[in-house]
């Protein structure tokens, strides 16, 4: 474990949540053009490195305490400006905290004391002010343009030792100033008594007046413990804390934190105070599931994140067919805990369980934890275990849901090898149409019929498809990263920013692809900083998995490091291969409503050394045919040779009247073949159904029995025509 001394500044948005009561969009969209335009700026200019940011709030760690304070202070001098000329319902306005402490390295994030102190510190702030602990007074004062009073040791909340305070004064003429407060220590105690007892009083009175703005609860649901003697039960156990997670994301008073956020904990020791930080929740469920034969012991409990208060618990020893009344008994007694009102339809569907087949449900855990790897080999199963689960309840939306999700994964990653293109297509659009016929307030049949839509260019149906998934799942971040991916393609750039947003509110540790959706967005938007961070976060949540070190390749380039893009390149060819190459991303990325930001895409690849064609194929212009020639050669004709670069045998067959086949040891596709100018297309219902096109080569070095070399996003191809 790491340690280091750091200067930390974390920023917090007074009354986020009153604001965001009032209009959730406005001011989330403020909170990101201050974030953009203020503070990343200055973070740049003072030589900080932007940690997170953690809903409201901002992690910045410096090298210097000094540019820490000088930072602070221009961020809230530029933001009173800001404010001026705005309308007080428009004002947005920070507390800052600064400390200069230890720090607990763990990758790019960091923790600890050094943290919480700052945070302490920021909730301690006047709105528009900073306060700062006594270690960074001791290297600022002087060295920056303010002044300083001081408020004393302060015993702040979890930090065992009193710590120094300090308030920056940030009118200019107090600069150079150090005051301390004139109140002796048990007058000011007093008042600071009596001030309480009044805002107390206040708020019981604005509680009182405006019963209409609740508090939103925020929770996490942490991997539930498998405590029966047999590992492989694992699936089983993470089966109901999903189920929890799924059940707890319907109510619509309540912020949830998705699967992928909460399961980095597993079998990792809890520290709730700092769980509760880095998700930014105020509540944490803990549980653990033992299954003994056809029984099963599970218990549960909720807890306040910051102090540890365990708020609800209990144990449920019950046959293993009741699994799913124990997972509505958890979810109704955890709301009722958390203080919310459920409404009848809220009721309903908490208390009605997915299945009553207990074999099906079994199967639909097996293939949700087969999918969740990603791998190829899994993903064959687990379309494989979804069937069974279907055959056994033809009436389980849930499966064909989760089918749908899964097999459109495939269909989207061009796995021929788990199930070829076209049949993906078809099953994915069949299993989200059925699970949306058992039951149409499901969110993710609708974000999977949005992205394939997307794809087939239907760009007003798929936004609607991703709006309604959004709407039945306002707390699903799969919803909203279907609609940032509809966005995205659909030519709208804020709007996808904006949905990436949300998503990462609920879910701030995405899966891989979705990561490679918020890096496409960011890298769009023209912020390579955190299309970076996205890009580097998918490569490292898929090792070995090639799609997802290419893209880097783009945001290095942009954002200058030239030498590291052509590395990344290098490194994802290895992967995949040789496969990837400008072609494949041309063909995969065609749905770009906007011509220019494929194009945008594909001049970084380039510049970072990506290839037009696969395996490095590179043909000379003055052996390559043209219309008339490649028609010649080709139509009517069986075409006979090999496929580089393994040197495999390959036929192709094409009729006079186009219709063609491609036969190899690896893969037969039909289709049509057609040529267009100087190109020979393949129409196939692979590809996304788009035509594959590519020139033919008459090379003088082509290999033993071939005479011509033809090349497209797929193949090279080497072959002499047989009359």
């Amino acid at each position: 474990m790491e340690r280091r001394l750091a200067a930390v500044l974390i920023a917090d948005v007074v009354g986020y949540s009153r604001m965001s009561e009032i209009d959730e969009e406005g001011t989330r969209i403020r909170f990101h053009t201050d974030l953009h335009e203020l503070f990343e700026p200055k973070i740049a200019t003072y030589h900080g490195r932007l940690i997170k940011t953690m809903g409201d709030g901002i992690l910045v760690e410096f090298h210097s305490v000094v540019d820490a304070l000088r930072c602070a202070v221009k961020i809230q001098q530029q933001k009173a400006e800001r404010n001026a000329a705005l309308r007080p319902e428009q004002r947005m306005l920070f507390r800052i905290g600064v400390n200069l402490g230890d720090v607990i390295v763990e990758g790019e994030d960091i923790h600890g004391d050094g943290v919480n102190i700052a945070a302490r510190l920021e909730s301690l702030a006047q709105p528009g002010g900073i306060c700062i602990s006594g270690t960074a007074f001791d290297h600022t004062v002087h060295k920056a343009e303010v002044g300083f009073s001081c408020l004393g040791e302060q015993q702040l909340k979890n930090i065992a030792d009193p710590v120094r305070v300090y308030r920056v004064l940030l009118d200019p003429s107090e600069a150079g100033k150090v005051v301390a407060s004139r109140l002796p220590r048990r007058r000011a105690i007093i008042l600071a008594t009596l001030a309480a007892l009044l805002i107390a009083a206040a708020a019981i009175v604005f509680a009182w007046q405006w019963p209409f703005v609740p508090q939103r609860p925020s929770v996490a649901v942490l991997p539930f413990a498998n405590l029966s003697s047999d590992a492989g039960q694992d699936y089983f156990t993470d089966g109901i804390t999903d189920s929890l997670i799924a059940d707890l994301t319907m109510l619509s008073d309540l912020d949830v934190i998705g699967h992928n956020s909460v399961f980095a904990y597993k079998g990792k020791p809890l520290v709730l105070a700092d769980i509760g930080r880095d998700l930014g929740v105020r509540f944490v469920v803990e549980g653990s599931v033992q299954r003994i034969g056809d029984q099963i012991r599970v218990n549960a409990q909720l807890s306040d994140a910051a102090s540890g208060d365990h708020l609800w618990a209990n144990r449920f020893n019950r046959a293993a067919a009741d699994v799913m009344a124990v997972q509505d008994e958890l979810s109704r007694q955890i709301a009722e805990a958390l203080g919310l009102k459920l409404t009848q339809s809220e009721t309903e569907r908490i208390t009605h369980p997915p299945t009553a087949n207990l074999e099906a449900y079994d199967y639909y855990l097996r293939a949700e934890q087969a999918t969740r790897t990603g791998r190829r080999s899994r993903l064959l199963e687990a379309l494989a275990l979804f069937d069974k689960a279907e055959a056994l309840d033809p009436g389980f939306a849930e499966a064909f849901a989760a089918d749908a999700h899964a097999t459109a994964y495939v269909w989207r990653s061009a796995y021929d090898d788990v199930l070829q293109s076209a049949l993906a297509r078809k099953r994915a659009y069949e299993k989200a149409s059925r699970a949306l016929a058992l039951d149409s307030a499901l969110s993710s049949p609708y974000a999977v019929l949005a992205v394939m839509q997307v794809v087939d260019r239907r760009y007003e149906q798929a936004v609607t498809s991703a709006q309604q998934a959004v709407s039945l799942g306002s707390a699903d971040a799969e919803a909203h990263m279907a609609l940032a991916y509809v966005q995205l393609f659909s030519g709208n750039h804020a709007e996808a920013g904006a949905a990436v947003d949300t998503a990462l509110r609920h879910d701030p540790n995405l899966s891989a692809i979705n990561r490679y959706t918020a890096g496409l967005v960011f890298y769009l938007q023209r912020d390579y900083t955190k299309a970076i961070d996205s890009f580097e976060r998918a490569r490292d949540g898929s090792p070995g998995n090639g799609d997802f070190v290419t893209p880097l390749a783009m945001a290095y380039v942009r954002a200058g490091r030239l030498d590291d893009a052509r590395a990344t390149v290098a490194e994802g060819l290895r992967f995949l291969a040789g496969r990837d190459s400008l072609a494949a991303w041309r063909i995969s990325n065609a749905h770009f409503r906007n011509e220019q930001d494929l194009a945008f895409i594909l001049d970084a690849l380039r510049e970072a050394g990506l290839p037009e064609w696969p395996f490095g194929f590179k043909g000379n212009e003055h052996e390559r045919l043209h219309g008339e020639e490649i028609a010649s050669t080709v139509m009517g004709k069986l075409l006979r040779g090999k496929t580089e670069p393994s040197g495999s045998p390959a036929l192709m067959q094409i009729e006079r009247d186009g219709k063609a086949v491609f036969r190899s040891t690896t893969q037969m596709v039909t289709g049509t073949v057609f040529v267009n100018g100087d190109m020979l297309c393949e129409q196939s219902e692979n590809a996304f159904g788009r035509a594959d096109c590519g020139p033919i080569y008459r090379p003088a070095n082509s290999p033993a029995e071939t005479s011509y070399a033809y090349v497209n996003s797929t193949k090279v191809f080497y072959f002499s025509p047989v009359k």
